[in-house]
């Protein structure tokens, strides 16, 4: 018998295939962002919501996969290796207090998640960028995977949040004993040099849906 967890499973599995959050396939289907949250499987008062037919239809036409493939996701497993999940919120989000310990991990209530092939961090996390401040090579809906655990290098794209809360990500160009210089993705924007004692941590981008 279907069950009401196989189906959201399968959503999950789906997105993940696509680099996505749960969020960020609702928003490649043309549906409202919240429509697949965890929130929203269940009511207030415990009864189970089953995702309609017609948002199934519109997701499985976004990421062009067909009905079979779709229920092929819905088993307890599903394809071969093994997966993690991974934390995810908003890049705008980034910058607030609460979402992140002195080390960069992420920590605290409000993240969503998303099923990705296991990384060898547990520390992983994801960030659905908005906007165009990374245009062209993130543009709005995609989602980046930050490693806190990989090593980084001179020409890495890299998240990094100043111990003023500000989060930006940019790329490596050069790293003293002193100080970070970084590049904008963005050439519109302003390249940035900060003094080492200025930063937070910096975590390197490891994979992007693009």
């Amino acid at each position: 018998m279907l069950k009401h967890s196989d189906i959201w499973r399968a959503i999950d599995r789906l997105a993940a295939q696509n680099g996505l959050s749960a969020s960020g396939l609702a928003r490649r289907a043309g549906l409202d962002p919240t429509t697949f949250n965890k929130s929203k499987r269940t009511t207030g008062d415990g009864k189970l919501r089953w995702p309609s037919t017609e948002s199934i239809a519109k997701v499985l036409e976004a990421t062009s996969a067909s009905l079979g493939e779709f229920v092929s996701l819905i088993g307890e497993t599903s394809g071969p290796g093994t997966v993690q999940r991974v934390p995810v919120i908003g890049y705008a989000q980034a910058g607030n207090a609460g979402y992140f310990d002195d080390a960069g991990y992420p920590v605290g209530a409000g993240w969503d998640e998303l099923l990705f092939p296991s990384l060898g961090d547990p520390h992983a996390y994801a960030l659905e960028v908005s906007g165009e401040s990374m245009e062209p090579v993130y543009r709005d809906g995609d989602t980046v995977i930050v490693s806190p655990a990989a090593q980084i290098r001179r020409g890495d794209r890299v998240v990094v949040r100043t111990k003023g809360g500000e989060v930006m990500a940019k790329q490596l160009v050069r790293e003293s004993a002193n100080k970070i210089e970084l590049m904008s993705i963005n050439r519109a924007h302003p390249d940035r040099s900060l003094a080492r004692n200025e930063v937070a941590w910096m975590a390197r981008i490891v994979w992007a849906s693009q």
